[in-house]
């Protein structure tokens, strides 16, 4: 008898959301996600403490400005977990553009190629690797010059169907539509205190993005995020890749039900219509909807007050 988890695995890639290695390889998930608030948690693990340790000093020895080599120390200890990571799995590793950038494209371009050089002098090829930028307009214009350039992005704290359709004709290689904070933005908003599974406004929304994308022939990799239960998960079975915590895939693996494919490209239902448009078009709709506005700006303050928690962690280290 199978697994839940192996079951999962026949009908959609699995990704592990989490920096601690460890974990992946108990359950052999096909690639892994990080991003600030799970780099700043290993960063802290004792299996990466020579890590740190090493990155620190390789960066105090460059003749840098203090703010210049922290930067540099941050990037660099992202891509040194991301390269252990990859290790341990087949696929690959999305490694997050400082979130303070989220409102740059620029910016968000030049960190983007910075982290890839990283990668790429520790021996590890761009096509092992996901940048990953909020999906905000600056950063899905990031996207779209990055994937010209051959530097896949994972675009990430994407609530919104405007925000899917918009990182779709970028070009982008992938998106990280939410589950869990949009079920948790409605449970605070509504009079709704529980959900099942398939009326989960979060389950709703990725089923929603997922038929679109396929019935209008993307090939944009929608990978299903942020569960806050295995219903959750269930719902969205068949889904190009969904990223689960620790966990959840415990869970999954430790459940030996059966598992109904829910998601398919050739069941998408009824056609799905929707013309994106211009950049005011854009911020309308994303504003006009404010389950989405709240969580994205959440979800930027979120990754920026871990970003510096991290930086005053290494600070005194």
């Amino acid at each position: 008898m199978k697994s839940l988890l192996e079951q999962l695995k026949a009908m959609t890639t699995v990704v592990a959301d989490t920096g601690d290695f460890e974990a992946i390889r108990e359950y052999s998930p096909e690639d892994a996600t990080t991003n600030p608030s799970l780099i700043l948690k290993a960063a802290q693990m004792p299996m990466y403490k020579e890590l740190v340790t090493d990155v620190i000093t390789s960066v105090s020895k460059n003749t840098l400005s203090s703010d210049e080599q922290i930067a540099l120390c941050m990037d660099t200890l992202a891509v040194g977990i991301g390269t252990k990571i990859i290790a341990v799995v087949p696929g690959r590793v999305s490694t997050e553009v400082d979130a303070r950038l989220s409102f740059n494209t620029e910016k968000s371009i030049a960190k983007a190629r910075q982290l890839i050089g990283l990668y790429e002098k520790a021996g590890v090829g761009r096509d092992r690797v996901l940048i990953k930028m909020a999906s905000t307009l600056e950063g899905i214009r990031a996207a779209q010059q990055l994937e010209k350039e051959g530097i896949n992005c994972n675009l990430t704290l994407l609530f919104n169907f405007t925000q899917a359709a918009a990182a779709a004709d970028a070009g982008a290689f992938l998106i990280s539509p939410f589950v869990g904070r949009i079920l948790d933005w409605y449970k605070a908003n509504t009079d709704v205190d529980e959900f099942t599974p398939a009326e989960d406004p979060g389950v709703i929304s990725v089923t929603r993005i997922y038929n679109y994308y396929k019935q209008a022939g993307y090939n944009t990799v929608v990978m299903g995020a942020s569960f806050r239960n295995v219903g959750e998960i269930k719902e969205l079975a068949g889904c190009d890749r969904l990223t689960i915590s620790p966990q959840l895939l415990q869970a999954l693996d430790q459940d030996f039900g059966t598992l109904e494919r829910k998601l398919d490209p050739e069941k998408t239902g009824d056609p799905i219509h929707y013309t994106l448009g211009d950049e005011s078009a854009f911020r309308f709709e994303v504003n006009d909807d404010a389950m989405a506005t709240e969580k994205l700006a959440q979800g930027i303050r979120s990754f920026v007050s871990d970003q510096l928690k991290l930086e005053t962690w290494l600070k005194e280290f």
